[in-house]
């Protein structure tokens, strides 16, 4: 089990606990998009105004992504992968003033249109998996302030929801009335995050930015 982010061991060093073994079991028979039980666990605590920078979890994991969030709920951003920006600008830079040219330009921006970017709002207890575009396409980060705002989250309404039986929040978390809106969290705890991940080799720099 790995307890850090940024991990330098060439070889998972830990078997996964039983504890944990029992959730993440859960986790592959339910879902069933894992190809196998799940050997990789990454769990972090992060105070109200920390988030973690985008980013792509790379190819030393199978492409699929489990996160189980506890605590303080938070908003998560999905971004396009700026390789597709790129590829974009390069067909721009390198194409004649032709038809066909022209014609390949706009089915390449066509394709960078079709990515736009969302976000998730993770409630205490909620379990997020992503896969296949979500996962090599995008990089997913949190942004580094208490006040989120997750008017274009894709889970608004199952949000809003939550925030309705869930009016009344434990007095660590009460917030001024001049804070609270209707489409915004407001971080005042921590959240502890456990990623969970099948890896069979963990190398160095895994991270895609």
């Amino acid at each position: 089990m790995e307890t850090e982010e940024k991990s330098h061991l060439n070889n998972l060093s830990h078997a996964v606990p039983p504890w944990l073994t029992r959730i993440t079991q859960r986790m592959y028979e339910e879902s069933r998009l894992f190809p196998s039980a799940i050997n990789h666990v990454l769990i972090n605590e992060y105070l109200p105004n920390q988030g973690i920078m985008p980013h792509q979890d790379g190819p030393a994991y199978f492409p699929v992504v489990a996160i189980l969030s506890l605590g303080s709920r938070v908003v998560m951003d999905f971004t396009p992968h700026p390789s597709l920006t790129n590829s974009v600008n390069t067909v721009r830079n390198n194409v004649e003033d032709t038809i066909s040219a022209r014609a390949l330009e706009n089915e390449s921006e066509k394709l960078l249109d079709s990515y736009d970017p969302f976000s998730v709002v993770l409630m205490p207890c909620s379990l997020l998996i992503f896969k296949d575009k979500a996962y090599s396409d995008y990089l997913h980060g949190i942004k580094d302030c208490e006040v989120q705002h997750f008017t274009g989250a894709v889970n608004v309404a199952e949000t809003l929801k939550f925030l309705r039986v869930n009016q009344s929040p434990p007095p660590s978390e009460k917030v001024t009335e001049e804070k609270r809106t209707a489409d915004s969290v407001h971080r005042t705890t921590s959240r502890i995050s456990l990623t969970c991940r099948v890896v069979s080799k963990v190398h160095k720099n895994l991270f895609k930015f």
